[in-house]
């Protein structure tokens, strides 16, 4: 059969893969949701979600880094990766291998053709199409809840030393969109600009978020003396993971206004 990843390359699959190595913690999260955790045999190492996964699965290495012999001894059908996540020179390598499907996701739209994307490709169209629902649902429901929050301005913190913020051509900056909060970063092209502590003073609220850099307590109080300014924990895997968690992200944003 004939199918599309979100690149639009096309992919001749001979029949519904059965190995499967996937390379996105997010989706790898999808994919054990959409009933395929036997199908899986290699994760990386930040594959977190569900927590027993990786001990099950061969871990073969990160999203930016693989151990491709490791990859290549599991003889994958297929490969599952994201344009962000992997590096292309990994997609074009990996490709030796197995056939690579790839998500390219800047929008809760994407993300719900992501999943849909998949469920064609494992013939589980049904269980994506009601994962889909149920996230598009809350997220309708969301949104109607928002519509007398004021818009606030924030900065999205991932990272400091130096400090760096999620920019405007981002899913991240599709969520925080949804959640009324207006990005600091005006380029539109901006994926993760680097920025001065003086900027963070111009804000609404410092969202410091707990991915990839891990912010903590000490960090939050630190920063919010620094500032004279509100700044909030958020966990990152409900701004920034475009699969399934998705299901849960709208609650857990109610719980940040």
């Amino acid at each position: 059969m004939l199918v599309k990843d979100q690149l639009h390359n096309v992919l001749d699959i001979s029949s519904v893969p059965n190995r499967i190595v996937s390379l996105v913690p997010s989706q790898t999260e999808l994919l054990v949701d959409l009933g395929l955790e036997d199908q899986i045999v290699g994760v990386t190492k930040f594959c977190v979600h569900p927590v027993a996964l990786r001990k099950a699965k061969v871990v073969v290495g990160g999203t930016k880094n693989v151990d491709f012999a490791k990859i290549s001894a599991l003889q994958p059908d297929i490969i599952i990766c994201n344009k962000e996540e992997n590096t292309q020179e990994m997609v074009v390598a990996l490709r030796a291998l197995a056939p690579v499907w790839v998500s390219d996701i800047y929008s809760l739209e994407d993300a719900l053709g992501m999943i849909r994307g998949l469920g064609k490709l494992f013939n589980l169209s049904k269980v994506a199409e009601k994962i889909a629902d149920n996230i598009l649902q809350k997220s309708v429901e969301f949104q109607e809840s928002m519509q007398k929050v004021p818009k606030r301005k924030v900065a999205y913190v991932i990272w400091k030393n130096p400090w760096m913020l999620a920019g405007r051509n981002t899913f991240i900056n599709n969520l925080l969109a949804l959640n009324n909060f207006e990005n600091i970063i005006e380029d539109k092209s901006s994926r993760y600009p680097e920025v001065s502590i003086e900027l963070l003073k111009t804000v609404d609220v410092v969202l410091l978020s707990s991915e990839p850099f891990p912010f903590s307590e000490k960090d939050r109080l630190a920063l919010k003396n620094t500032l004279e300014t509100k700044v909030c924990l958020v966990d990152g895997e409900y701004f920034s993971w475009y699969g399934s968690r998705l299901k849960n992200a709208f609650a857990y944003f109610k719980t940040i206004h």
